[in-house]
């Protein structure tokens, strides 16, 4: 009997996880205001700032070392990684950065979707 149980648990949980990840992921397009607050800071180094949480949206541009970046906040892409939405001060650009591939590893506030 305890075979059953654990397999409800598991089966419980595969079906919650996709909708979670899904519901976290920042579509092609998606915007936020700044919730972060934080202070500017060069952070980047030659990163992709782009209209999504994931490489399949198109690029807004480029974020390098000597750029200002304002982080807006974070959320979970569909590859399982968290991505920073940015205003790159330096350019003027807006976008969605994977938080890997800055050196402080992104904006500590969650977006909330």
């Amino acid at each position: 009997m305890a075979s059953i149980g654990v397999t409800a648990t598991v089966a419980a949980a595969i079906i919650v996880a996709p909708a979670s990840t899904a519901a976290a992921h920042a579509g092609c397009g998606t915007t936020v205001g700044d919730r972060d607050n934080s202070t500017w800071v060069y952070s980047a180094a030659g990163a992709n700032m782009r209209q999504g949480s994931g490489t399949h949206c198109n690029s807004n541009g480029v974020a390098y070392a000597s750029h200002r970046l304002d982080y807006h906040c974070y959320t979970i892409g569909n590859d399982g990684y968290t991505w920073t939405y940015v205003r790159n001060d330096t350019t003027g650009a807006t976008g969605w950065i994977r938080d890997n591939l800055l050196a402080d590893y992104g904006s500590g506030v969650y977006c909330g979707f």
